[in-house]
Order: structure tokens, then sequence, then C-alpha cells
């Protein structure tokens, strides 16, 4: 990409506070560790904010800004907890910035902020989820609200793959016009309105905006509207890196609302003031020819998006499962894309078949798409868990039975690819919620081997990851019958590989041999993990010896056992896991700092008015780079009567950062003691010894202006 150059105008920069931090109502210092919380009963409405927790529940959620108003007054002590992003935008191979020909994609789902705004997830049975992260670079969270803060799940998902997340600032028709006039000429007012913007970037950790203006612009609101973008651009560069920030085609330079559907000299003004422009969906071919050959465009095509409807509104090209026409069109001259609104899989079709028609949807764009490859350090793990399923598992066990989406819990995805051979063969990978190893899905690895043919092999993973010296690698799944299924992994020496447009180096093929169960590292691997295989899931372990060579692609072949004939096959994936051997050693650490605080009590609804609701929010101090995630139970501890036994540990839910909101547990009646734990789970899945998990006691009496009876 050739950056948008110019000077910062350091006379208009005002400083944003660096070390600001997000107030609780209760400091943990507050709370010895070696001390029990007590807490007396009433049943008051509560006083957290509707706009972070639900007002029944007080279950944390996401939210939008809907004003210029509640923009201003945004103040960064006041914003929610659970909504920042705690997963690092991970490296990927290319880097954004290599990448000649990018793919956006815009997030419209009927208005936005449905079961995805609750952030420690919902119980949806047939949930929206995005998956095929490894074809686009930039994710835009939309909405029509003000100001679209994208919802954690979402900003945790797309990091995880490398993806940037970037929200939506968007004014239209006969309001919005208001609100751009109602902003003063000066430049110090929109400066304050940007500041605002970056800080709730910055504090959510997100990475940059779309910018839309949909309405009439007066001649001194379009006059700051460039001056606006520079800055806005420059202060996200600064405080957020990699951010980008992007201009939707709809306002010319006149002010006027006039869709252009291409860059033009009506709306280049916009364009050399930020990071790129996303057109509008009515172009033709003559559109793209027309930027292709444009000087403002000249070394900025990849900083250029050209609109794509996926509901095919209005006059277009392509669209639906026909979008692959437009890409094809938009690819021919060397440009960006921005996909709109691909959730018409689910909005438009059957939700059973949800699965089925993202995949088709996604396949038929493959030949378009470039195929980003993970390159982060190891280790290198996947359970295939897409955020959702019809029950949460552990190890092949059901931890939780029930239909459940949390993208939180979204792993890293593998390439879902259909491929249809000679003699009437055929290969398919798919997410599989049927059975699952770790968290609610599994990865199908289905087909035909044809007559003639000896085996099929699937590339499941696409990668740029440096190996160790001594690589340990495990993999779970569960044997087809008819069929043997062995594990390939292709190399390539680290020193040989640089990316230089599309160009890609042949790697080498390594198909390692299983270890004996009676290894030493495979004795070390299971007695960390605790469990070893279950209900017909195999675990084969492997050792690579391999020195300066990077992992470019995880391969699963499926070879005939014996005869000729067309067998059909299908195989359960459950996990794929690549670590240095020497962390093998590596200790554990322990879950520090528990506090409990912003508790909220309810009285159980209908025949359960007799009963004790407990919600508060659980914190700690742990290195969240070392866990997948952590588990929260609770247990009555043994009381002062000896003869009353302690409870049992009971699995409250799951967190993916060292906060936990415990909505409406029930807990036994007034005056009570319950122990609630926080015990980590390690990424490698590895057990964690119960004296290192997290502990607090709460006790709590009932208030004497309460009538318990009532």
């Amino acid at each position: 990409m050739t950056s948008r150059k110019r000077k910062r105008d350091e006379t208009t920069s005002s400083t944003i506070p660096k070390t600001e931090e997000i107030i609780s109502s209760e400091s943990c210092l507050s709370q010895p560790s070696d001390q029990s919380v007590h807490e007396v009963i009433t049943y008051k409405p509560s006083t957290l904010p509707a706009i972070h927790y639900d007002p029944d529940t007080t279950e944390p959620i996401s939210c939008s800004l809907k004003s210029l108003d509640e923009l201003l007054s945004w103040k960064r002590q006041e914003a929610s907890l659970f909504n920042v992003a705690t997963v690092p935008l991970a490296s990927r191979y290319p880097p954004l910035h290599s990448c000649p020909r990018r793919t956006l994609v815009s997030h419209d789902m009927m208005g936005g902020y449905l079961k995805d705004r609750f952030i420690q997830g919902a119980e949806v049975e047939t949930p929206y989820a995005f998956y095929h992260w490894e074809y686009i670079d930039i994710f835009n969270y939309f909405s029509h609200q003000m100001v679209t803060i994208p919802p954690a799940v979402w900003t945790n998902a797309a990091h995880k793959h490398g993806v940037l997340s970037i929200g939506t600032f968007i004014t239209e028709w006969t309001d919005g016009a208001k609100t751009c006039q109602s902003q003063p000429a000066y430049k110090d007012t929109y400066n304050t309105k940007t500041d605002k913007l970056v800080q709730i970037s910055h504090c959510y950790g997100f990475d940059g905006w779309l910018i839309n203006i949909e309405n009439v612009l007066s001649e001194s609101a379009v006059k700051n509207t460039g001056p606006f973008l520079r800055y806005l651009t420059d202060q996200m560069h600064e405080r957020v890196p990699g951010s980008v920030v992007i201009w939707y085609d709809s306002v010319l330079k006149n002010g006027s609302l006039d869709w252009q559907n291409k860059l033009n000299d009506d709306n280049r003004m916009f364009f050399d003031a930020c990071d790129g422009i996303f057109t509008n969906y009515n172009w033709t071919e003559q559109s793209l020819e027309w930027m292709k050959s444009y000087s403002a465009a000249q070394g900025r095509f990849a900083d250029i998006y050209v609109g794509v409807d996926v509901f095919a509104r209005g006059v277009v090209v392509g669209g639906k499962f026909e979008t692959n026409k437009a890409l094809k069109l938009i690819r021919k001259y060397e440009l960006s894309t921005a996909i709109f609104a691909p959730g018409w899989v689910y909005e438009c079709h059957e939700k059973a078949d949800f699965r089925q028609n993202q995949d088709k949807f996604w396949s038929l764009l493959s030949d378009y798409l470039y195929i980003h490859r993970p390159s982060s350090s190891l280790p290198f793990i996947s359970s295939f868990c897409q955020g959702f399923g019809k029950s949460l598992y552990w190890r092949g066990q059901v931890e939780m039975k029930r239909s459940w989406f949390n993208l939180h819990a979204q792993e890293i995805q593998p390439l879902y690819l259909s491929e249809n051979m000679d003699n009437g063969g055929w290969l398919r990978t798919r997410g599989c919620s049927e059975d699952a190893w770790i968290g609610g899905s599994s990865l199908m690895v289905e087909g035909m081997i044809p007559s003639g043919r000896s085996e099929v092999c699937a590339r499941i993973f696409s990668l740029h990851v440096p190996l160790a010296t001594r690589t340990f690698v495990s993999f779970v799944y569960k044997p087809p019958v008819g069929v043997k299924i062995s594990l390939e992994l292709k190399t390539i020496d680290g020193p040989l590989c640089t990316f230089d447009g599309m160009e890609e180096i042949a790697p080498s093929s390594v198909f390692p041999e299983a270890l004996a169960e009676d290894n030493q590292l495979v004795e070390q691997f299971a007695q960390k993990c605790g469990q070893w295989s279950l209900d017909g899931w195999t675990t084969r372990c492997f050792l690579l010896k391999m020195i300066g060579c990077l992992l470019r692609e995880v391969c699963i072949r499926v070879s005939r056992d014996g005869g000729d004939e067309d067998i059909c096959f299908n195989c359960r994936i459950g996990e794929i896991m690549l670590l240095d051997a020497e962390s093998l050693q590596a200790p554990l650490q322990s879950v520090e700092g528990i506090c409990v605080n912003d508790v909220v009590w309810h009285k159980g609804d209908g025949h359960t008015q007799s009963k004790v609701l407990l919600n508060a929010t659980l914190r700690w101090q742990y290195p969240t780079p070392q866990v997948r995630h952590f588990r929260i139970h609770w247990r009555r501890p043994r009381g002062p009567d000896p003869r009353i036994p302690p409870g049992p540990l009971t699995l409250i839910g799951r967190s993916y950062s060292t906060l936990y909101r415990v909505v409406e547990l029930e807990v036994p009646a007034a005056p009570g003691l319950i122990e609630l734990v926080v015990e980590p789970v390690s990424r490698e899945g590895f057990r964690v010894p119960e004296a290192q998990w997290g502990r607090r006691t709460l006790s709590y009496s009932a208030s004497s202006s309460e009538n318990p009876s009532v």
C-alpha cells in the first residue's frame, strides 16, 4: 500500500490522556485476599448503568452511542470494562500493508446489537457467526446508530485471526444534516468530536472507523469535513498503530448527497484525507476502468474498496450467490472490495442451513480472495470451535448441555473447502456441532475416494509459523471406518521466505511418525492434560526435529484401507496443537487478587419468590496469554457446624478475560456463606492444580428492613 503522505498539523493536535484507567465502583485493594466479603441483602433496583448492563439481569452488554451529545459527553472512566477487547491483533502473512487487493466485510444485520450484544454469551439455537476470517482483511461492525462500537466478541474473534475490527460513525438524512450543521465552523469543535472517537477506539481496543455521512452538508460543514477526516486519521494512527479510517462514498465536495459509485474529482478530497474509500454499490465495469486510470488512484488501488451489496439492491453487478461475478470484475482492475451484509446467507434462508449456505457463499468467492496465513509464534492450537454449539464440550465430555453462542470462544478457524475430483470423487471440510473435543464444534473431513485413486488430501490450515528445534504435535480425532488417517505437514526454510507480491514458495512435505505412549514427552503431556482418550476420541503425538523452518500447511491425508472400489468416508477432527517441546516443562501460575464487587440481589420469580439470586462482578489477576479460558465455579464451604460437609463445586460458566459477571445465581437463603472459585485452563488445555485456583468467600445476611417472607 502506498500510504496517504502528509505532515501532521501540530497546531490542530490535542492531547489525549495516555494513562487513564477505567474505574470500577469498588477497588480490589479494599478486599484483602485472606478475608471474606460480607454483604447485607437488600432488594433495591440496580444502580449499574443500563447502557452497559441488562436492566433485568445485570448481564454485561455492548451498545452504541445514539447522539452527538452522548459522544461529546463520553468519559473513559464510565466505559464498560466488559466490552474492552482483550485479544491483541495477531500477526498474519502477508500483513495488511503488503496486500495488493484487500477485502473488507461490513456486518449489517437487522440493526445490529442482537444476541452478540451479550458479552458473556447467550443461549441461541441457530446464531449467526462469521468464521471465514482467512479471506478478509478488515471487519466493520455496522449499524444505523451514530457511533457504532463493535462488540468485544467480534473484535476479539477478528484479532485472533489478524483481522482489523472497525466501528462506524454515521449521520443520515434530515437529522444527520441538523447534527452536522450544529457544529460551529471552528476547528476546536470537530477536534473535540474527533478526540472522543479516538479515545473510544483506544479504550475498547478496536482499530478504526468507517465514516458514513449520508446527508447534505452546508458550505461550512463540508469545509470542515476534510480537516476532520485528516485529523481523525492522524490521531488514530498515533494512538492505535495499524488502524484505518475509511470514507463512504456519499457526500461530494460541494456538500450535496450524490453517490458516485467510484472515486472521482467530486469525492477525491475525502479520499486524500484518510486511508481509503468504500464506494457505493451501483458501479459498472466502466466505473472500475475509470478508477484504474484515474490519476488520484495511482499507487493507492488497494485503498479503493469497491462496494458489493450481497442483498443485490438496486442495479448492481452480482450479489447473493452471484457475488463472485462482482469480485471477478473488481479483481480484474486490481482493486480492493467491501462486501456489505454477507449475513444475507442467514437472514434470507433457513437458519438450520446457515453453515451450508455460508460455506457455499465464500467458496464461490474463494478464487478472488487471498488466503492469509496466521504467523504468530508457537504454540499453534485450534479445536475448530466456531463460537457456538448445541453443547459446551471439554476434552470430549459435555460440560454444559444447552445451545450457546459466544464468539469469545471461537478458535483459529481452518480452511472450509469443497473440491470435486475426476471419476465422481469429492472432498469437503465443514464445521459440525453434533460432537466436539473442546468448545462447540469439530471439523468434519468427508468425501469419496473414487475407484483408481488411493488417497485424498485435505488442506485444513495455511500458516506461516516458525517451528521450534523440537516441536511437539498433538492430533485428536475419531478414527473413521474403512480408511486410514495420517497427518501431513508442509514446511519451508525460514531464510528463503519473504513476501513479494503473490509469489509462493514450494513447501516440502513431512509425515511425522507417531510417538509411543510410553515416550517421555507423551507421558508428560498426558499427565498435564489429565485425560487421554475418551468416547472414541484418539490422541496421537509426534515430535518434529527441524532447524530454521516455517510451517506452511497442515493437511489431513485420507487413504483407502484395501480394495479399489469407490469408498465414502467422514472423519471428525477434534484438535491440532503444535508446541515447543520445552514448554511442557514450563510451570503454571496461580490466580491472584480475586475480588467481588457490584453486587445486586434479586428474588426468584413466580414459585421461587423465596429464593435468593446473586449478581456480582468477579475480577482477578492472571497472565491472559497463558490461558484458553477460566472456569468459574461456586460451592458452599464447610460451615461452623462440622456435621455439614462442604458442597460440591458447581460450574457457573466460562470467562475469556480476567473479569466475569455472575448472573442470577441461586444461593442458599440468608444467612449464608459461599465460595466463588476461578480455575484457569491453560491454552494447551493443561490442568492447573487446584491449589493455584483463585478463591473468594462471600458471606451474606438478611437486612433488618427486609421481610424474607415477601
